[in-house]
């Protein structure tokens, strides 16, 4: 008995602990390992996923039963079925130091690593943020590290990310020729075995003063220096040349300095000028621009490009133009201001003003002269040689074109030249008039106009009352209009019907329509009477609402009267349920029986 009392008390505690110990790894979430109870012992058996796990299946065991009983007859899975982690680091070096922070494979010399680093950092401190996992060193790992860490020699601020067989860099650099070493320099170190991204960057250089140049020589066009603040500009300026006809292969430096943010429309401009000069140069220092034309220019081809491009150039940017075949400037040139008017409404103005707040008072004199007309100002600012008043015989000039359907008005110091098309005789003596109490008595001038008359333009008008008439007769022959039974309400199929009938009267003006409702002899006469009010003012509203304008129109019920067919039959009493439409003249007031001989009448059947 009592042998077998030890027995069962054995067997309990043994039970008792094994469920104890089960209940702890569950709860610890170590499902994987199984507990048996051997006497007082207590032995853990599975294939636990990592050594971490092991332990803690061991450490949650002990926490129940005193360690010494607990033995451990786990296994650990091996790290060959596991997926290897994606190993990378980042290289971080600036002024402040360097920093390591990634991971790394535990074979990798990770105190050599730290020592390399250490030496290229000279003194700064070094931050090693780096993590290790016990898995193979994969392909292309050393050999990018290797040269991750060279690199890291020459740029000594940048960013350096290896993975196996790669290594991404962005580093800045103190100049352009720095950058282009840096990258010479690194290309010849990336061993075949590693891909290299590189991007290394370089402060755009200070140009003062910000320049550009280009020559037209024997009908050879070069760019000679070139300038511009940003990349848009470039293209705008390499554009321009492009269509002009110029050698760009030297490109354009991207720089800073430039005197206004509009840098890139005045060379575009300017180049433009000198292409259509054919000849000369072309040189743009910060807001200053220099346009000298090649020696035999014609004095007109050249004052009228100077004129455009001054009224074109951009705010700031100030024009210096000279045709050296004449030293005094443009003084021996002709003295003379044009303006022509064409039928596309297009006003030209060239020649010359004395300043530039006269030529501010010529664009502005025009613009409201010639309101809705595209203006081109292609006038120029030399006061040389003008005489005194100009500016009135350029405005008295732009007043008589004005007048004038198209023409041109050509403005010499001793004679006003006005040729163009007018609408009326009366145009020619008007102009006199006006030159004379401008001008004066004794003022030189001519005048050649064609008279051309306007042409009437006839406006459309829409269809005549009778037809829109036929329109609707016919609409309603082929469809008859229909209401639901004894009530005032049109069915689906009569809708449609409107639909039509409304698109017609949309398109007649100022007619009067008369609807006339209808209904068989059948029922008592007042009620037949209300029903054929009804279903015409239904009619009505029918048009109303799909924007039919109806202040015109007037419905009338004219109940049973005036059949068109024998109420006696079931044909003739359909016939007799009816939609009448009716021109009226607008004075004329519908009443329960018209006068036939004063209205036109169509049926239109309508049906119950």
């Amino acid at each position: 008995m009592a042998t077998l009392g030890g027995r069962v008390a054995v067997q309990l505690l043994e039970h008792k602990s094994a469920m104890a110990v089960q209940e702890a790894l569950l709860d610890g979430e170590q499902a994987w390992a199984r507990v048996i109870a051997d006497g007082l012992q207590i032995v853990l058996e599975g294939e636990a996923p990592n050594e971490p796990a092991r332990l803690r299946a061991i450490r949650l065991a002990s926490g129940v039963v005193d360690a010494s009983r607990v033995i451990s007859n786990m296994s650990v899975a091996s790290s060959a079925s596991i997926t290897p982690p994606d190993f990378a680091i980042e290289i971080l070096r600036n002024d402040s130091g360097v920093s390591l922070i990634g991971l790394l494979p535990s074979d990798s010399d990770r105190d050599d690593l730290h020592r390399r680093v250490t030496n290229i950092a000279e003194q700064m401190p070094v931050t090693d943020l780096l993590e290790s996992a016990s898995f193979p060193v994969p392909d292309g790992w050393r050999s990018a590290l290797n040269f991750a860490v060279r690199a890291l020699a020459d740029l000594p601020r940048s960013k350096i990310s290896v993975t196996p067989g790669a290594v991404t860099i962005s580093a800045s650099a103190d100049s352009a020729d720095q950058k282009r070493q840096i990258e010479a320099r690194l290309n010849d170190l990336v061993p075949d075995d590693v891909t290299m991204r590189l991007t290394v960057t370089a402060p755009r250089p200070v140009v003062s003063p910000f320049v550009f140049r280009a020559v037209i020589d024997n009908g050879v066009a070069r760019i000679e220096a070139c300038t511009a603040d940003t990349v848009g500009a470039r293209s705008r300026i390499l554009q321009a040349a492009v269509e002009s006809d110029f050698d760009s292969s030297d490109g354009c430096a991207i720089a800073l300095g430039v005197p206004s943010a509009t840098w890139g429309q005045a060379v575009s401009v300017a180049i433009a000028a000198l292409r259509e000069l054919g000849g000369g140069s072309l040189a743009i220092t910060d807001a200053d621009v220099a346009l000298i034309a090649a020696p035999g220019t014609d004095q007109a081809l050249f004052d009228d490009v100077v004129g455009r491009l001054t009224n074109t150039l951009p705010d700031l940017f100030e024009l210096d133009a000279r045709l050296p075949a004449d030293t005094g400037a443009a003084s021996d040139g002709p003295v003379q201001f044009i303006a022509t008017l064409n039928d596309q409404g297009r006003l030209q103005l060239r020649g010359r003003l004395p300043d530039d707040l006269t030529n501010t008072v010529v664009e502005t004199y025009a613009k409201a002269s010639f309101a809705g007309s595209t203006l081109d100002m292609g006038t120029r600012v030399e006061d040389t040689g003008l005489p005194p008043g100009w500016l009135v015989r350029v405005l008295t000039g732009l007043e008589a074109l004005s007048r004038l359907t198209t023409g041109a008005v050509t403005i010499k110091p001793d004679d006003i030249a006005i040729r163009g098309t007018a609408e009326n005789e009366q145009t020619a003596a008007e102009i006199s008039g006006l030159i004379a109490d401008k001008l004066g008595d004794s003022a030189v001038f001519s005048i050649d106009l064609d008279v051309i008359a306007p042409v009437e333009v006839v406006e459309e008008t829409g269809p005549t009352a009778e037809d829109c008439l036929a329109k609707v007769q016919q609409i309603t022959a082929e469809n008859k209009i229909l209401f639901d039974p004894g009530s005032a309400t049109l069915t689906v199929a009569s809708g449609r019907i409107m639909d039509e009938i409304a698109d017609v009267l949309r398109e007649c003006m100022d007619i009067s329509l008369e609807v006339a409702g209808y209904t068989d002899s059948q029922g008592r006469e007042e009620m037949n009477q209300r029903l054929s009010q009804q279903r015409a003012d239904a009619v009505l509203s029918a048009l109303r609402s799909r924007r039919v304008p109806t202040s015109s129109f007037v419905a009338v019920g004219f109940g049973e009267a005036d059949p068109i067919a024998d109420n006696e039959t079931e044909t003739g009493r359909e016939a007799n349920r009816r939609i009448e439409f009716h021109l009226v003249t607008p004075e004329a007031v519908a009443t329960p029986e018209p006068e036939t001989e004063t209205e036109q009448t169509t049926p239109a059947p309508a049906a119950d």
